[in-house]
């Protein structure tokens, strides 16, 4: 089974947090993915943070260990093909997190993530 990780456990792991280590070093020899849109969604808080180079480093070191996925067509219409029922019902989810929901389905992975309630939302999304 390989994995694709929420923004929101990487900020953890970054920051130092036990039990976000404690997971992605786990799935870290199982196949853990990260999304572009992770990716950028990382540097947004490294450059808004106190300590813009050392958070650098860490995230750096990190990617070392981790296949970071691109945004694709395919993705991109994986991402409308979500969207539109979840807006006709009324359950819209932030773009971004739809599209690392998008990338997650499409390359079949399992996303790990604490935002379950918003997730959890999206049909055929595996979560961890």
């Amino acid at each position: 089974m390989t994995y694709l990780a929420d923004t929101d456990l990487i900020a953890d792991y970054l920051n130092g947090q036990s039990a976000a280590i404690t997971v992605l070093n786990d799935l870290l020899r199982t196949g853990l993915t990260i999304s572009v849109v992770t990716y950028g969604e990382i540097y947004d808080g490294i450059y808004g943070g106190r300590d813009p180079r050392q958070a650098e480093r860490t995230f750096r070191r990190f990617l070392r260990s981790v296949r970071v996925l691109p945004l694709t067509q395919a993705i991109m219409r994986e991402f409308a093909r979500q969207r539109g029922p979840l807006r006709r019902q009324r359950m819209r989810l932030a773009d971004n997190d739809l599209m690392i929901a998008a990338t997650a389905i499409h390359h079949n992975r399992v996303l790990v993530t604490r935002n379950i309630r918003h997730f959890g939302r999206v049909p055929g999304l595996n979560i961890h």
